[in-house]
């Protein structure tokens, strides 16, 4: 059931998310339910993906949405990889970043997502830093021209990094890398 604004009438997605506190995971959830099921979810949440009040809730969506099972077009891909310096907010990035196994890297997109993946492999945040190394390894995977570097900042990390960062970098090369 969708909530309701302050009139009694359901609100769309783009209020929902909008009005969710940013830390409750069951409100959150409560959105992924009420909305995942319609025909065009997807492509809701990846314009909302992008705007500074809804990237953090609509980045979770996305995240839920892919790690259900679902798969995104190519063209949405492509937005969002076409967007990714817009994401301001830490725990967008990592949703993000979490979200890259589960879709392809175009060649038109690989200078974008490189870029983005430079950029969060120097951020605050640990996690998202872990991430970022995974999406290294997704780059490198779908693009050899990034394995050497990729496998440079894995040596460096393994020096310099966290434990939790390290922990998920010994994970990838648990892989095979």
């Amino acid at each position: 059931m969708a909530a309701l604004d302050t009139s009694g009438r359901p609100m769309d997605i783009e209020q929902e998310i909008a009005s969710w506190n940013g830390k409750s995971a069951d409100d959150i959830k409560a959105i992924y339910d009420a909305h995942h099921a319609e025909s065009n979810f997807s492509d809701k949440i990846i314009a909302l993906s992008f705007s500074e009040a809804c990237e953090k809730g609509a980045t979770w969506l996305l995240k839920a949405w892919l790690e259900a099972g679902n798969k995104l077009e190519n063209s949405q891909i492509a937005k969002i990889y076409g967007s990714l310096e817009q994401l301001e907010h830490w725990e967008a990035k990592l949703h993000v970043l979490q979200s890259i196994p589960f879709m392809s890297i175009a060649d038109a997109e690989s200078s974008n997502v490189y870029k983005f993946l430079r950029l969060t492999l120097t951020d605050q945040n640990k996690f998202v830093r872990a991430w970022s190394y995974n999406g290294f390894y997704e780059l490198s995977r779908q693009h050899s021209k990034y394995i050497d570097e990729t496998k440079q900042y894995f040596e460096m990390a393994m020096r310099d990094e966290a434990p939790s960062v390290k922990a998920r970098i010994r994970n990838i090369m648990k892989k095979g890398f």
